[in-house]
């Protein structure tokens, strides 16, 4: 008897030395033609030389490598290790195993691994519709909206009903709302064959004929076209942060911004002067930042609507040249308004804008003239600033990825002007090389060079579509490695093992407790969702309102402790919207690169 206790001693110690090391995995799997990382994570100093591939049917090693790099401490992790193997291509279920150290949890290599990905983000999208709202079956703010700012419309009323809430609160921007339209239409237009049709156009369930991104461009673009009553007449943001009132759900809102609780809200017109930011003014110079995105929202919208709503298609063809025009009256950034407190979107940068919109102009109109303003705006920012930087203000540099610079590098490779498109490649390829830099020389395991601002899973996956655009415009395959680290960190690949979208994988680990309404209330989670992700530690130090503490009593408060990685933090807890907050327009930004891999999973699976 006591020989058998000893043993049991000796395994009890064994499985305790074994969880002192981690392997960290994209939980959705691997195409088999993908660049495949993992990474250990020990918090002793462990020599790992070898890993294996256990092929978790059968539990026999599939493959056994060698290709470990080094990669130092990480905060409690006293080494770390990426494990490479790219090169394995067999589908099936397995399991990393590094002999005597640590095991992964299971993963997939298969062509399907995306498959329905794309799609599966839209449930965040209808759960953030303003009007009528599929996820809870009613409508709210109907009496939306009172004009702040115009110089003749002062106070009146006019109808801006529809489009989505930015992310926990209420308010609804222009800036991130356009965005988000333009890359639904970007990943629509590119890989039409990844999206499904199982909603109407109401959100609710039930096929309609309409693939069900085209019925979120819609919403989104029907709300954009209502912004814009008039020729000239550009709307930036409704509400402003007295919404910041408690909780409620969107049908019961509160707030009351001087027409009485739940009677209206403001709409603020885009005049090019300086606007309320608390006690003060905000640094508004001009107005040509939200003028671009309606213009590229105006002009691509007209081509991907035309098969499915051809009226409305045309009514906004013929804006998008108007909405460019304010722009170049109105040059300089617009930022947003706020009344109790400092905090707005800061963004800076508007050439980019412009640029997209002149882009998107010629691809309307074959207007040459707009290439020539797109190149001379692109000029002015050749790389987005954010780029390799160790921060920046929130949204300073929005959006996040400059699509401009990839369309006209097309338009100009498509047209035979070589010197042109390397130009404006070489730009892109700047901006990811910095980013590569400032990973490697913060020796990053993850191979994360992004900086640990707000919204940094955003900036993340702006990165990994420019990577994506890159490669695929080029054929260089290398920053290949990198891309994939990008991609994987969002899906589990990262200190804390944890996709960052809510329920996707199911059964995997993800966000239990974002920071919604819909979460404190009880009412439902919010699937879909792209969170926040991790901000810098010295950011979460200094913010209000934040704290670790829940009431959810199957998690664990700061269960994260021992793997945040010193520089940057990141919680799974219901009151950190620093970290743990989904947002509209960063769930919007993740269906290209989703329904690009879903694609490029089909053309594997094709070449067999």
């Amino acid at each position: 008897m006591r020989r058998y206790f000893f043993l049991i001693i000796i395994a009890t110690v064994a499985l305790a030395a074994q969880a002192e090391a981690w392997i960290r995995i994209n939980q959705l799997g691997y195409l088999p033609q993908s660049t495949k990382v993992a990474v250990i994570m020990c918090q002793d100093v462990t020599p790992v030389t070898e890993f294996q591939l256990v092929d978790n049917a059968t539990g026999k090693v599939a493959f056994t490598s060698k290709d470990v790099t080094a990669t130092g401490a990480l905060q409690f992790m006293k080494s770390t290790y990426r494990l490479n193997f790219s090169s394995f291509q067999k589908p099936g279920t397995y399991r990393i195993n590094v002999k005597g150290v640590a095991q992964s949890p299971a993963f997939n290599i298969s062509t399907k691994v995306y498959d329905g990905t794309a799609d599966f983000l839209l449930n965040y999208m209808r759960q953030q519709r303003c009007g009528f709202n599929p996820f809870t079956g009613d409508s709210c703010h109907q009496k939306d909206a009172y004009i702040k700012y115009h110089p003749t419309k002062e106070g009146q009323h006019i109808d801006v009903r529809g489009g989505w809430h930015d992310a926990a609160d209420l308010l609804q921007y222009t800036s991130t709302s356009a965005n988000a339209i333009y890359q639904m239409m970007f990943a629509f237009q590119q890989n039409p064959a990844a999206f499904g049709d199982h909603f109407k156009a109401n959100g609710t369930p039930g096929a309609n004929g309409i693939p069900d991104i085209i019925d979120e461009i819609y919403w989104g673009l029907d709300w954009l076209d209502r912004m814009n009553p008039e020729k000239g007449e550009l709307y930036n943001q409704i509400a402003d942060d007295r919404d910041h009132c408690g909780l409620r759900l969107p049908v019961n809102d509160h707030a009351d911004y001087g027409w009485g609780p739940n009677n209206g809200r403001p709409v603020y017109f885009v005049n090019g002067k300086p606007q309320q930011r608390h006690k003060g003014l905000n640094a508004t110079m001009g107005g040509a930042n939200t003028a671009g995105k309606y213009a590229s929202d105006f002009a691509l919208g007209a081509k991907v609507l035309a098969p499915f709503y051809p009226e409305f298609a045309a009514k906004i063809a013929a804006k998008a040249a108007d909405a460019y025009q304010v722009g170049i009256d109105l040059p300089g950034n617009a930022h947003t308004v706020s009344i109790l407190s400092p905090y707005i979107y800061e963004e800076d940068n508007w050439v980019d804008d412009m640029e997209l919109g002149a882009t998107e102009l010629f691809h309307l109109t074959h207007d040459r003239r707009y290439i020539t303003q797109a190149t001379e705006y692109g000029r002015r920012e050749p790389i987005t600033p954010w780029m390799g930087a160790d921060s920046a203000r929130h949204y300073q540099w929005y959006p996040f990825l400059n699509m401009g610079h990839y369309n006209l590098a097309k338009i100009a490779r498509d047209n035979g002007d070589k010197r042109l498109s390397a130009e404006f490649i070489s730009n892109m390829r700047t901006g990811i090389q910095r980013t590569l830099d400032r990973a490697k020389a913060n020796n990053n395991p993850f191979l994360w060079g992004i900086p640990g601002i707000w919204c940094s899973n955003n900036l993340t996956t702006a990165m990994l579509t420019q990577c994506i655009l890159y490669r695929t415009l080029t054929g260089d395959r290398t920053y290949e490695e990198m891309e994939g680290s990008l991609r994987d960190w969002l899906f589990g690949c990262n200190p804390w093992g944890t996709s960052m979208v809510v329920e996707l994988p199911q059964g995997g680990v993800y966000p239990h407790a974002p920071h919604s309404n819909y979460v404190f209330l009880k009412v439902g989670t919010t699937t879909g969702a792209l969170v926040d992700g991790p901000v810098y530690a010295t950011i979460f130090e200094s913010l209000k309102g934040v704290n670790l503490t829940d009431d959810m009593p199957h998690l664990v408060s700061n269960a994260y402790e021992q793997f945040q990685p010193g520089d940057v933090v990141y919680h799974d807890v219901s009151h950190d919207y620093s970290t743990n907050e989904p947002t509209m327009d960063g769930t919007a930004c993740l269906t290209f690169p989703l329904s690009f891999y879903q694609m490029e999973g089909a053309k594997q699976a094709s070449q067999k």
